[in-house]
C-alpha cells in the first residue's frame, strides 16, 4: 500500500481537540489556500455553472476580516453555514432530514453518545446498530439446562444463577463468553488495563510484603541454617518471594471473561451477560442481574459492560439462538461521522449535525480485530443491511487506492443498490493530496458514488482550529485528494466541510472531540442531502440519486479561479437551499443518469470515462475520441411510459474550442449516441489544463449540464540537457499554496535525486513534497515525504522512478505554517534523474549451480555499477489438507437479489522448528479491498490446543509465533459457487523473515564459472553512457541454505545497482544507500541424496527360523493389542481379556508390557479414580519388574566403541530399556500422587514450617514406620533420569508440593513449562492453578484463570 492512510477509516488527528502546529503525514491537521496563477500559464477559461449560483463570498463563509463571537464560534464548530444548512432548515423546519435514513458504513455509532438518542420530531435517532464485520460474534451453540438450583455452567465454566423470573418455555440456556478486550478499541483497552494493572500491583504488593515478612522471620528465627531439611524450607520461603516478584514484570493482562446466556422466552431471542470479572464489587455484574436484551432493532436498548470502561454495547441474535453478535464500536469515528450528518442537542440547537430530523442505521464495517480495518464480509453485509432498512442515504467515509477505478465486487453490488434501489451513497475522495490522481476508492472512483473532497471556512479555521490569523476565504484541505481518475473521470464530485467537533462514544469519557478529513466532508454532505430528501418526500417530489447528484452539482459553488481547480474541489462547494430549489423545478423531468464511456477512435479498449492527457506522447498531437452517451433509467422503469418517450436535443458545449473541439448538437434517445471529440494540446503551456465537454438541454438551458466529459491534460517539460537536471527557482510561498510541476521522466532514469532549499522566512514552514506517475494496471506510484525548515537550509532525498512517464511534482505549504507571519517563503527546488538498466528487471535463480547474466546500461549520465542482492525471506507453499464449502445460515448473509452467500473454509497445516516471524501470503487475493471481484478473505492461525495467534485478511500482517505445529484457516465468501470451487486447491504462502545469521549476501562473477571455480569476482565498475556492461550473480552455497527450507520453497530478497551520488534523507529516516531495488528470488531444489544411505551391512542373524517365527507372531500380537479402542465397555472388556491373555503369554516381555501402562495412561472418564490408578501402579510395576536393572545400568555406563556396531546396537537397545523403566517410575509416581491427593491423606505436612524442626533421623523414623512409597519411586526415578527435564519435572512438582514447599513446586513447574517446546500442556497449567490456590494468592489465580481461556479456548472463534 502506498499511503498507509488510505486503509481504514480516513480521518485525520482523532484524538486531539485543538490543532498541534506540527504533526507527522499521516496526522495533517492544517489546510491549504487555494492555488493561483498555476497550470503552466492557462489563462481563465469559462466553465459551465448553473443560474442559481452565487458568488462565494455570500454562501460559503468567506468573508474578509472574519471575526468570532460566542454564537458563530459555536457555530463554526458544527459547520452549516458553508453548505447552506443552517439557512435552509431556517426557512424550512419541517425539511431537517425528517423522513431520511441514513446508513452510517464506519466503525460502528454509539447509541449512548450526546446527541445521538432522538431526532428533533421525537423519533428514535437509531434505528438499528450492527456488527456486520462478525468482529464481536460469539458462538452460543451449546446448550445446557439448569441444575436443582437453578444454576448453569457458563462455557467459561463458571457456574451462573438464573434469574427466576426470566421466562424459557424450553428450558434450554445457549451459552457463550468473550474475552472483552476482543472488544474493545486499543485506546479503551489500554486505559482499562492501567487501570486494573494499579489494582493488581497492589495486591501483589501486598503478596511480596507478606511473603518478605515470613522470610525475614525465618531469617531470625535461624541465623545459621546447616540442616538439609531447613534448608529446602528458606529456599522455599525465597522462591515465593522471587516469583511474585517475576509476575510483576511478566504481567500481561488478557482482559476479563464475560459469559453470555442466550434463550427464547416464547417471543424474543433474549440475552443476558454475566460481567462479574470486570467489577471490583463481587455483588455486581451478576448474570441474574442483567436486564435482558434482545436485537436492537426491536426494543433499541443498550447495556455498558462497567463504570470503570464506560462502553456501550448493543446485542443482536442470529441462527435461532447459535451466534450472538456483541455490537461495539472499533473507534470513535464512526460516531463521530453520524454526529456530523444527524445529531440532535435541544439545548445546542448550534451544535447540531446537518440533518437533526434524520434517523440512522450503523453498519460497523471496521473489524475490531484488524484494528477497524474495513472487510470484504462486513461492506456486503452493510449493503444488505441497507437495503433491508430501506435507507435513502449511505455514507462511508472509508476507502484506499485502487489499481482499477470503477472496477470490483464491491463496487458491482453498489451500483445495484443504487440503480435498482435507488439508494444514495455518498463517500469520501481521500487524504493523499495534495498531488493530482490521488482521489481513492470507492469515494472517489465510483461512477456511481457521490465523492466528497474536503474544505475549510474562515469560519472553521479560526473557531474549530484555533488558528491565530484565519485565511481571508474558504479553500480545499491540503491533505484532501484530488483528481482525475486514471481513466480520466472528475474523481472528486463536490465539496463539503472537513472537520468538525461532533459527538464521540461514551467509552472516550468526552462528550465530543475535533477531527479532520475528508471522512469528515462526507457526511456533512450526506446530512446535507437528507435534508433535501426530507423536503423531496414532504414535497412529493420522486427521490433518485440520480436527480439528486445533479442537482448538488450544478448548484454548487465552484471554488478557486482556475478550471483546473475542480480538479480538487469537484464542482465545487454543494449548496443545500440552491439544490432545494433546482430539485422543486425539475421535478416533472424523468430520473435519468447519462453514461459516457469514452474509447479513443479506432481502438475498443480500453474504456475511460474521460479524457486524460498525462504522458508526453499524448501531448505532442492532435487525438480524436468517441464518446458514447447512453441514458440509464432505474430498473423499474416503465418502457412505455419512461423509455420509449425520452428525447431530448442536446447542445454540446466546449469549456475551449481552441483546445477540445466537439458537435454542436446532438439528439438523445433511450438506446443512446456517440459523438467524437478532437483534443489539441499542441499549443498549450507545460503544466496542467482542465477541460469539458459538457450537454445542455435545449429545452431547458436551466438544467445545467446533463452530463460532462473531463478533459485533464498535464503537458510535461521535457528534459533536453545531458545529464538531465532540471532547477525550479525562486518558487514563492504563502500558507496553503501548491505548485504542480509535471516532468517528463527521461527513458532510462530509474531513481531521482532532489534537493530543496527554503529561505526568506522567520518562523518555522512546513512543506508537503509528492512525486506521483501512474502505469497501466497498478496503483499510482506515490512517493512522499513532509519537510520541515526552522531555519533557511537545504534538504535532499532520492526516490525510485518510472523511465519514459510523466512525473508530477506537487510541493504545497500547509495553511497553518508559517500563519501570522507574512513573509514569503522562497524555494528552490533542483532534481536530477539517473539510471542504471538491466535486462532482467525480476531475477529468479532456479536452484541449479548456474549464475544468471546481467546486462546493465546507463543511458542518462555515468553511473557507479555496484551491484548488491540478499535473500532475508523465506516463503514456503502450501495447499490445503481440508476444505469445507456450505452456505452461510443466516439472513444478513442473503443479498438483495435473493442470493445467499457461501462459505469456502481451507485449512492448512505448517510447522516451524523453531520460534519466527511469519506473514502468510495469497498473491491471487491479498492487497485488494475493492478493485477485486472476490467478496472477501479472513484468516485465523491456531496452534493444536486452538489458540489464535494472528487473524487477518487482504493486508496480512506479520506475527510472531513460536516453536510447534500450526494450523490456518482461511475463510473466503462468494454468492457464486463456481468462483469458490476454483479455489479448493488454493496455493498459500508462509514467508519468514531469516535470522540476521541466515541471510544470505549473494555474489557477483564477470565469469560464467565463477560460482564454481571461486575466481573472477566482480564488485563495481563505472557505466559509461550507451555502454553496456555483463556480469553474473551467482546462487547461494548449498550449505548456506536456512536448515528449514524445504524443496519447493523461495529464498526472496532485493538487489539494487547504483548508488545515489549524493547523501540523501527522507523525512528524517535513515540515510538511503539504494534508492531503487528490485526482487530477486532463489527455488529451492531436491535435497542431495544421503551418502551414507545403505553403506555397510546387517550382521548376520543367528536365531532359528522357529525363534524368528514365534517373535514375528509375538510382536504382530502386540501391534493388534496396540490398536484396540477402549471407547465402549465392550471394547474395554475386550481389551482387558487380551492384555490378561498377552500378559500370560509373554509376562516379562517389556514392549508388551509398557503398550499395556500406555493404554492405562490414555483411559479417560474413568469412574472409579482410585481403583484405576492403582492399575497404573501394578502395570508400572510389571514394566519395572521386567527390566534387571543391574544390567541395565553396566551397559549405560560402559563407554562405547561407535565403529562396533554390534556394541553401538545392543547400546540403543539399553537406552531404549532405560527410557521404558523411567517412564513407568514417572507413571507410577505420578499415580501413587493422585491416590494420596484423592484420599487426602498427604504423608507431609501442608506447612513448610511443619518440617523445621524435623531431623534427617526422625524423618528416617517415620520413613521406616510407614514406608513412602512416592518417596521411594522418586529416589529410584533420580537414578535413571534428570529430575528437572521438562520430561519428568512434574513429578518434582508434586514431591515439593507434598512436601508443604508450594513457592519450590511452583519454580519447579515453571521449569517444566518453559522447557516444554511443544505447545503447553492444559495439565500443567491446572496444576499451577492449583499451586496458587493453596498458597492464597487469589490475585494470581484470577490472573491465571483468564489466561487459560486464551492458551485453552473449548474452540475456534467465527470468523
Amino acid at each position: 500500500m502506498l499511503h498507509a492512510l488510505f486503509k481504514g477509516p480516513l480521518l485525520i488527528t482523532p484524538h486531539l481537540l485543538v490543532n498541534p502546529p506540527f504533526c507527522s503525514r499521516t496526522s495533517v491537521t492544517e489546510f491549504a489556500k487555494p492555488r493561483r496563477g498555476q497550470g503552466g500559464g492557462s489563462r481563465l477559461r469559462d466553465m459551465p455553472c448553473a443560474s442559481q449560483c452565487t458568488t462565494p463570498a455570500e454562501t460559503n463563509g468567506g468573508l474578509r476580516r472574519f471575526k468570532l463571537n460566542e454564537s458563530t464560534f459555536l457555530a463554526s464548530l458544527m459547520p452549516k453555514k458553508e453548505i447552506a444548512a443552517d439557512r435552509f432548515v431556517e426557512a424550512h423546519p419541517e425539511f431537517d432530514g425528517r423522513g431520511a435514513v441514513i446508513a452510517i458504513f464506519d466503525s460502528g455509532v454509539d447509541p449512548a453518545a450526546s446527541g445521538l438518542q432522538v431526532t428533533s420530531d421525537g423519533k428514535p435517532k437509531i434505528l438499528d446498530v450492527l456488527d456486520c464485520t462478525g468482529s464481536g460474534d460469539i458462538d452460543t451453540s451449546t446448550v445446557v439446562k439448569t441444575d436443582a438450583d437453578g444454576c448453569i455452567c457458563g462455557a467459561s465454566g463458571s457456574s451462573l444463577v438464573v434469574n427466576s423470573m426470566w421466562k424459557n418455555p424450553s428450558g434450554e440456556w445457549h451459552v457463550g463468553y468473550k474475552l472483552v478486550y476482543d472488544l474493545f478499541t486499543e485506546t479503551l483497552t489500554s486505559r482499562v488495563k492501567k487501570d486494573r494493572q494499579k489494582k493488581w500491583d497492589e495486591k501483589n504488593q501486598e503478596a511480596i510484603a507478606k511473603a518478605v515478612k515470613h522470610l525475614e522471620e525465618f531469617d531470625q528465627k535461624h541465623m545459621k541454617v546447616e540442616d538439609a531439611n531447613l534448608k529446602r524450607v528458606r529456599e522455599d520461603l525465597q522462591n515465593k518471594v522471587d516469583y511474585l516478584r517475576k509476575q510483576a514484570d511478566s504481567y500481561d493482562d488478557k482482559g476479563p471473561v464475560i459469559d453470555a446466556v442466550v434463550w427464547h422466552d416464547g417471543e424474543l431471542w433474549r440475552v443476558a451477560l454475566d460481567t462479574q470479572s470486570l467489577e471490583d464489587d463481587p455483588n455486581c455484574g451478576k448474570l441474574a442481574d442483567f436486564v435482558p436484551l434482545t436485537n436492537f432493532r426491536i426494543e433499541r436498548k443498550f447495556g455498558i459492560f462497567s463504570k470503570l470502561d464506560a462502553c456501550t454495547f448493543v446485542a443482536n441474535i442470529y441462527d435461532e439462538g447459535n451466534i450472538l453478535s456483541i455490537v461495539t464500536d472499533s473507534s470513535p469515528h464512526g460516531t463521530h461521522v453520524a454526529g456530523i450528518a444527524a445529531a440532535y442537542h435541544p439545548k445546542e440547537p448550534l451544535l447540531n449535525g446537518v440533518a437533526p430530523g434524520a434517523q440512522l442505521i450503523s453498519c460497523k464495517i471496521g473489524d475490531s480485530r484488524l484494528g477497524s480495518m474495513e472487510t470484504g464480509t462486513g461492506l456486503t453485509r452493510a449493503l444488505i443491511a441497507a437495503v433491508e432498512h430501506k435507507c435513502d442515504l449511505i455514507n462511508m467515509s472509508y476507502g484506499e487506492p485502487t489499481l482499477l477505478p470503477d472496477y470490483g465486487r464491491f463496487v458491482d453490488l453498489v451500483n445495484e443498490v443504487v440503480n435498482k434501489h435507488r439508494l444514495i451513497f455518498v463517500s469520501s475522495a481521500g487524504n493523499s493530496g495534495p498531488a493530482l490522481s490521488t482521489v481513492g476508492a470507492p469515494g472517489g472512483t465510483t461512477s456511481s458514488i457521490i465523492g466528497v473532497g474536503a474544505y475549510v471556512s474562515p469560519a472553521m479555521a479560526a473557531g474549530a482550529h484555533c488558528v491565530v490569523e484565519p485565511p481571508s476565504e474558504g479553500l480545499e484541505y491540503t491533505w484532501s485528494s484530488r483528481g482525475p481518475t486514471v481513466d480520466g473521470d472528475l474523481g472528486v464530485c463536490i465539496s463539503a466541510p472537513g472537520g468538525a467537533v461532533a459527538p464521540v462514544p461514551t467509552w472516550t469519557l468526552q462528550k465530543r472531540m475535533l477531527m479532520n478529513g475528508t471522512s469528515m466532508s462526507s457526511p456533512s454532505a450526506c446530512g446535507g442531502i437528507a435534508l433535501l430528501i426530507s423536503a423531496m418526500k414532504a414535497e412529493g417530489i420522486p427521490v433518485s440519486p440520480y436527480s439528486v447528484r445533479r442537482a448538488l452539482e450544478n448548484t454548487s459553488v465552484p471554488l478557486g479561479d482556475l478550471p483546473e481547480d475542480k480538479l480538487s474541489t469537484g464542482q465545487g462547494l454543494m449548496q443545500v437551499d440552491k439544490a432545494h430549489e433546482y430539485l422543486q423545478q425539475a421535478r416533472s423531468f424523468p430520473s435519468v443518469w447519462y453514461q459516457v464511456k469514452i474509447n479513443r477512435s479506432g481502438k475498443t479498449a480500453p474504456t475511460s470515462r474521460g479524457i486524460y492527457l498525462r504522458e508526453a506522447s499524448a501531448c505532442q498531437q492532435s487525438t480524436e475520441w468517441t464518446v458514447q452517451v447512453d441514458p440509464k433509467f432505474h430498473e423499474d422503469a416503465s418502457n412505455l411510459e419512461q423509455l420509449v418517450p425520452f428525447e431530448e436535443c442536446i447542445e454540446l458545449h466546449s469549456s475551449n474550442k481552441a483546445v477540445v473541439k466537439a458537435p454542436e448538437y446532438l439528439l438523445l434517445t433511450h438506446n443512446g449516441r456517440s459523438f467524437n471529440v478532437v483534443v489539441d494540446p499542441t499549443n498549450l503551456s507545460d503544466g496542467a489544463h482542465y477541460y469539458e465537454v459538457y450537454g445542455i438541454d435545449c429545452k431547458a438551458p436551466w438544467r445545467g449540464p446533463l452530463f460532462r466529459i473531463p478533459v485533464t491534460i498535464t503537458k510535461p517539460i521535457a528534459l533536453k540537457n545531458e545529464p538531465p537536471l532540471i532547477t525550479l527557482q525562486l518558487m514563492q510561498f504563502i500558507p496553503g499554496k501548491i505548485e504542480r510541476k509535471y516532468i517528463e521522466v527521461p527513458v532510462g532514469a530509474t531513481w531521482a535525486e532532489a534537493t530543496m532549499r527554503a529561505s526568506g522566512f522567520d518562523t518555522a514552514r512546513r512543506f508537503f513534497v509528492d512525486a506521483v506517475q501512474i502505469c497501466p494496471l497498478r496503483r499510482p506510484i506515490k512517493w512522499e515525504s513532509v519537510v520541515t525548515f526552522s531555519c533557511p537550509a537545504a534538504k535532499s532525498f532520492a526516490f525510485g522512478v518510472e523511465g519514459g512517464q510523466t512525473m508530477e511534482l506537487a510541493i504545497a505549504q500547509f495553511w497553518s505554517s508559517g500563519i501570522g507571519s507574512h513573509e514569503t517563503t522562497t524555494v528552490d527546488f533542483e532534481i536530477g534523474f539517473h539510471g542504471i538498466n538491466i535486462n532482467k528487471s525480476t531475477l529468479v535463480l532456479d536452484g541449479s549451480e548456474a549464475p544468471i547474466r546481467i546486462e546493465a546500461v546507463a543511458l542518462l549520465a555515468s553511473e557507479k555499477l555496484a551491484p548488491v542482492a540478499i535473500l532475508n525471506k523465506i516463503r514456503i507453499p502450501y495447499r490445503p489438507t481440508g476444505t469445507k464449502l456450505s452456505a452461510l445460515p443466516t439472513k444478513r448473509d442473503k443479498l438483495p437479489s435473493g442470493k445467499q452467500i457461501l462459505s469456502l473454509t481451507l485449512t492448512y497445516k505448517f510447522k516451524l522448528e523453531d520460534g519466527a516471524e511469519i506473514k502468510p501470503q495469497i498473491p491471487l487475493l491479498n492487497n485488494r479491498v475493492y478493485d477485486t471481484k472476490f467478496e472477501s478473505q479472513f484468516y485465523m492461525i491456531s496452534d493444536a490446543n486452538k489458540r489464535v495467534y494472528a487473524m487477518g485478511d487482504v493486508y496480512p500482517k506479520s506475527t510472531k509465533l513460536p516453536k510447534g505445529d500450526f494450523t490456518l484457516q482461511l475463510s473466503l465468501r462468494h454468492d457464486n459457487v463456481q468462483y469458490l470451487e476454483k479455489m479448493k486447491q488454493l496455493v498459500l504462502f508462509i514467508q519468514r523473515n531469516l535470522d540476521e545469521k541466515e541471510v544470505i549476501r549473494l555474489s557477483f562473477f564477470s565469469e560464467p564459472d565463477g560460482p564454481v571455480m571461486g575466481n573472477g569476482s566482480f564488485k563495481s565498475s563505472t557505466l559509461v553512457p550507451g555502454a553496456k556492461e555483463a556480469f553474473y550473480v551467482g546462487p547461494p552455497a548449498k550449505d548456506k541454505l536456512p536448515k528449514s527450507s524445504p524443496e519447493g520453497s523461495v529464498l526472496l530478497g532485493a538487489i539494487s545497482y547504483g548508488k545515489p551520488s549524493v547523501a540523501v534523507q527522507d523525512s528524517g529516516k535513515k540515510q538511503q544507500k539504494n534508492p531503487v531495488s528490485y526482487q530477486i528470488s532463489y527455488v529451492v531444489p531436491p535435497d542431495k541424496q544421503d551418502e551414507e544411505k545403505g553403506k555397510g551391512s546387517s550382521p548376520q542373524c543367528t536365531k532359528s527360523v522357529t525363534e524368528r517365527l514365534n517373535e514375528e507372531v509375538r510382536d504382530a500380537k502386540i501391534k493388534v493389542f496396540a490398536s484396540l479402542k477402549q471407547g465402549t465397555v465392550e471394547e474395554l472388556k475386550e481389551w482387558k481379556e487380551l492384555s490378561i491373555s498377552l500378559k500370560n503369554e509373554y509376562s516379562k516381555y517389556t514392549p508388551l508390557l509398557v503398550k499395556i501402562l500406555e493404554a492405562l495412561v490414555s483411559q479417560n472418564n474413568v469412574e472409579d479414580k482410585i481403583q484405576h490408578y492403582e492399575e497404573v501402579i501394578d502395570a508400572a510395576d510389571d514394566v519395572i519388574g521386567s527390566i534387571d536393572r543391574d544390567e541395565l545400568a553396566k551397559y549405560i555406563s560402559l563407554r562405547s566403541d561407535p565403529e562396533d556396531e554390534e556394541t553401538e546396537k545392543i547400546k540403543k537397545k539399553m537406552e531404549t530399556t532405560r527410557d521404558q523403566l523411567t517412564e513407568a517410575l514417572y507413571q507410577k509416581g505420578l499415580a501413587l500422587a493422585e491416590i494420596e491427593r484423592l484420599k487426602g491423606m498427604a504423608t507431609a505436612g501442608t506447612d513448610g514450617e511443619k518440617d523445621e524442626g524435623k531431623t534427617a533421623d526422625q524423618s528416617a523414623a517415620v520413613s521406616d514406620a510407614h514406608p513412602d512409597l512416592f518417596e521411594e519411586n522418586f529416589k529410584e526415578l533420580k537414578k535413571w533420569a534428570d529430575i528437572k527435564s521438562s520430561k519428568y519435572g512434574t513429578l518434582l512438582v508434586m514431591r515439593e508440593r507434598r512436601c508443604g514447599r508450594f513457592g519450590t513446586a511452583l519454580k519447579a513447574l515453571i521449569d517444566v513449562i518453559q522447557d516444554n517446546g511443544e505447545p503447553p500442556k492444559k495439565k500443567l497449567y491446572e496444576l499451577k492453578l492449583s499451586l496458587l490456590e493453596e498458597l492464597g494468592w487469589s490475585h494470581l489465580v484470577s490472573y491465571e484463570r483468564r489466561w487459560m481461556h486464551v492458551r485453552f479456548p473449548p474452540s475456534l472463534p467465527l470468523f
